[in-house]
C-alpha cells in the first residue's frame, strides 16, 4: 500500500486514504485507473490503453479524453497529498505517481491492495491443503472469499475489464469447487449438499458442481438422490449442448450405480 493510499478492486473500485474514500472521478476515469493498477507498475502504451477502455471504436476525440482522465487522476492523488481537496498538492506524498515514460503511461507507487492480499491468502490455503491441513485451507479460502464486495471492478465498462471480470468469476468458482471438495472430505456432507444445490441451480451446466453434489449425497446415504442429480444434469446437458456429460461425471455415475465402497468416507478421496 502506497504510504496510506489503498486501492481496492474486489468490488467497485475505491481508493482509501487513512480509511477515508478518495473521489476518483467519472466512470471512464476510474476505468483508466483500474486498468493501470492491473499493470503492476508496467508502462501501458497509449494505443493499448485506448483499446482497453473503448475497444475497436473509440470516439473521435479520444486523445483529449485520455489526457483529461490522466490529469483528473493526478489531481485526485494531489488532493490526497495536500489533504485540502482543492487539487493544489504535488501528488507525491501518497507515493502514487502517474507519468508518461515515453513508451506509455505508468502508475507507480500504487497497487490493487485487496487483490494482492487475496492472492497471499490463497497461496497460504494451497500450502495448507498440500500439507494435509484441509480445515486450515478451508478457513483461509473463506477469508479470501470474504474480501469480495461485489463483482471485480464492478460497474466499470470496457473490453479489458470485462475480460478480467469473467476471468475472476471463473477463478472464484474454481476456488469454491476446491473448498467444497475439501469440506466433503472433512465430512460436512449435509452443509455441502445445501450449498451445492444452490450452485447447480446457478450454474446448471458446470459438471464439477454436479459431481460434488452427487458425492455429498452419496456419502449422506442418499444414493437415489445422487442418481437423480445425474439424470437431471444429463438431461440439461443434452438439451443445451446435444451431448453427454463428461467422462468424470459418467464414471462417478457408474460408481454410484454399483455402490462402490471406495466412494465412502475413509476411502481414498474421489477424483
Amino acid at each position: 500500500m502506497a504510504d496510506g493510499m489503498r486501492f481496492e478492486l474486489l468490488g467497485p473500485l475505491r481508493g482509501l486514504s487513512q480509511g477515508i474514500e478518495v473521489p476518483l472521478g467519472p466512470p471512464k476515469q476510474r476505468a483508466v485507473l483500474a486498468i493501470l493498477l492491473l499493470q503492476d507498475e508496467r508502462a501501458m502504451s497509449y494505443e493499448a490503453l485506448v483499446a482497453a477502455v473503448w475497444g475497436d471504436e473509440p470516439p473521435a476525440h479520444v486523445r483529449n479524453l485520455v489526457q483529461k482522465y490522466v490529469s483528473g487522476l493526478r489531481r485526485a492523488f494531489a488532493d490526497t497529498d495536500s489533504g485540502t481537496g482543492t487539487g493544489t498538492g504535488t501528488g507525491t506524498g501518497t507515493g502514487s505517481e502517474l507519468s508518461w515514460t515515453g513508451s506509455g503511461y505508468r502508475l507507480a507507487g500504487a497497487a490493487a491492495d485487496d487483490l494482492r492480499e487475496r492472492r497471499a491468502l490463497l497461496r497460504e490455503a494451497l500450502a495448507a491443503r498440500d500439507g494435509g491441513d484441509l480445515r486450515g485451507a478451508g478457513t483461509l479460502a473463506e477469508r479470501a472469499e470474504a474480501m469480495w464486495r461485489g463483482e471485480f471492478a464492478e460497474g466499470l465498462a470496457g473490453p479489458y475489464l470485462a475480460a478480467e471480470r469473467r476471468r475472476f468469476a471463473e477463478k472464484r468458482l474454481m476456488i469454491l469447487e476446491a473448498r467444497l471438495a475439501a469440506d466433503i472430505e472433512l465430512g460436512r456432507y449435509h452443509e455441502c449438499v445445501h450449498q451445492l444445490v444452490h450452485q447447480v441451480a446457478a450454474h446448471p451446466l458446470r459438471e464439477r458442481f454436479v459431481y460434488l453434489l452427487m458425492l455429498a449425497l452419496y456419502r449422506s446415504g442418499r444414493s437415489s438422490d445422487a442418481l437423480l442429480a445425474y439424470a437431471e444434469a444429463q438431461a440439461r446437458i443434452a438439451e443445451a449442448m446435444g451431448a453427454d456429460p463428461g467422462p468424470a461425471l459418467r464414471a462417478l455415475h457408474q460408481r454410484v450405480l454399483r455402490q462402490d465402497p471406495a466412494l465412502l468416507p475413509g476411502a481414498a478421496p474421489a477424483a
